[in-house]
């Protein structure tokens, strides 16, 4: 008799272990969609061309002279900031935390002479000032405190 017991105390903590195992898989799939917005933010800025279009309110164009349009991408992997003013490249890192605050450091650039890229310090300046950012769909704004948006850029996706 008690070897029953014993067996069917064993069942019992068995069935119950099964039972709070599949409850953990549950909770632990439902806490796979992001209920925070730091790790969506960072998806949604990082990894991506940001080409400049706006700079303090002016539309921004390539000129017949310039080799390349002004962008900069945002890297996961170090934080890393790696861009081009239309001239120079450059590079540095950032910092993203909660409330769409960014900052940038460390801003290295080479210095070059382009005819025709008169706006590629301008541009660099926006890197020293930004301090929070503001992103809809495929358009990012980085700005300094609450006034107009120092830069606008859409997001180009390479094929």
């Amino acid at each position: 008799m008690k070897k029953y017991l014993i067996l069917a105390s064993i069942f019992a903590l068995t069935l119950s272990g099964c039972n709070t195992a599949k409850n953990a898989d549950q909770t632990a799939d439902s806490s796979a969609t992001p209920t925070t917005g730091m790790e969506q933010h960072d998806q949604t800025i990082t990894e991506k061309r940001w080409k400049l279009v706006e700079l303090e309110g002016q539309p921004v164009t390539m000129s017949e002279e310039q080799q390349t349009e002004a962008h900069f991408v945002l890297h996961t992997e170090g934080n890393k900031l790696t861009g081009n003013g239309g001239c120079n490249v450059f590079n540095g890192t950032y910092s993203l935390s909660e409330g769409n605050r960014i900052q940038f450091s460390r801003i290295a650039t080479t210095r070059m002479y382009c005819a025709g890229v008169e706006k590629e310090g301008e541009f660099l300046k926006v890197f020293e000032l930004a301090d929070n950012y503001t992103l809809h769909g495929d358009t990012l704004m980085l700005n300094v405190g609450r006034r107009a948006p120092l830069a606008r850029f859409h997001a180009v996706y390479l094929r």
